[in-house]
């Protein structure tokens, strides 16, 4: 993990002064643990979480507010300021900051998208199959959630039918029982990423 942090500090800026990374997959799939310990491994870098930018009335039509509340700001090199949705009240809380700092982490189903992408400076993706991703989302939820998943499947089905994100992610991160591994994606292009194996296991060969 720490290797992947190092790497991800060396890359030049995405936007404004910020490298932002990506990381994407199925809902279920692992994305906001994953993106909490790399962001440990960077020293506290800032965590947008998607989930607090869609809302129940556009599961993915948020980019407008994303490009307003967030984007636009880090391009100047001003800390961003967003309006977290509440889930269960339905509603827009207090604003919260983003700081501009040297890495920024954005994670969410759609963190890949084609509006975003010209601004990653990598995007990584959760390699767990839908349907194994979405078992572990509603196992996690509770039955209180069934209704909601059902409707979420739909959505993320035609969200990624439409726009998909894999075919253009940099590294494909795979969970493994001591860690995570990191290969090359499908739209890795040829350099130090390619053929690099980066793992938690403290045996692994680099």
């Amino acid at each position: 993990m720490q290797d992947l942090a190092d790497r991800l500090r060396r890359l030049p800026p995405s936007l404004g002064p910020v490298r932002l990374i990506g990381v994407d997959g199925h809902a279920g799939s692992g994305k906001s643990t994953f993106a909490g310990r790399l962001a440990a491994a960077l020293g506290g870098a800032p965590v947008l979480h998607l989930d607090d930018i869609a809302s129940h009335d556009r599961l993915f039509a948020w980019t407008d507010r994303l490009m307003t509340q967030v984007v636009h700001p880090l391009a100047r090199g001003e800390d961003a300021l967003y309006t977290p949705y509440d889930w269960r009240a339905r509603t827009f809380g207090a604003p919260c900051p983003l700081p501009a700092g040297p890495v920024v982490l954005i994670e969410g189903v759609g963190a890949g998208r084609r509006a975003l992408r010209p601004y990653l400076a990598r995007l990584l993706w959760m390699e767990l199959p839908p349907e194994d991703s979405w078992a572990r989302g509603r196992g996690r939820d509770g039955a209180e959630q069934h209704a909601f998943w059902d409707g979420w499947v739909e959505a993320e089905r035609a969200h990624f039918a439409a726009d998909p994100s894999r075919p253009h992610a940099h590294l494909l991160v795979l969970q493994t029982p001591v860690g995570y591994k990191v290969l090359p994606g499908p739209g890795a292009h040829p350099g130090p990423d390619r053929g690099t194996t980066e793992s938690d296991d403290p045996a692994a060969m680099w």
